[in-house]
Parts: C-alpha cells; sequence; structure tokens
C-alpha cells in the first residue's frame, strides 16, 4: 500500500536527519516507525500482563 503523508517542514527535516544518521532512506525510516506501532501490543495487553504478574509473584518465586 502506498501512503502519502503530510509532515510539517520542522518533522520533515528531523526524518531526514535521522534517516541520514541511521544510514537510510527517510522513506524506510517512516515505514519501520509504522511497522513498530503497528506491531506493539496493545495498552490492555501489558495491563493484563502486569496484572497476572503481579498476582502471581509470590507463586513465581516459589517455584524458580
Amino acid at each position: 500500500m502506498t501512503l502519502p503523508i503530510e509532515l510539517s517542514d520542522p518533522q520533515a527535516e528531523k526524518l531526514r536527519s535521522e534517516a541520514q544518521r541511521l544510514g537510510v532512506e527517510p522513506s524506510a525510516l517512516a515505514r519501520a516507525a509504522v511497522a513498530d506501532l503497528l506491531n506493539r501490543e496493545s495498552p490492555d495487553f501489558d495491563e493484563a500482563a502486569q496484572y497476572i504478574l503481579r498476582k502471581n509473584q509470590e507463586l513465581y518465586k516459589r517455584l524458580a
């Protein structure tokens, strides 16, 4: 999918600067940033995982 986006001048400059620092094309950096965002777990998952870890903390200690 091709998705044109509009960046402000400061955003475009920051993207170019970061891409140059990393040695990649700005479009590759933008694709990687979007992929990272889309692959993150939802906050609900994180909250549930933290709850389970806290709830079972003593059990985990005994099993170790």
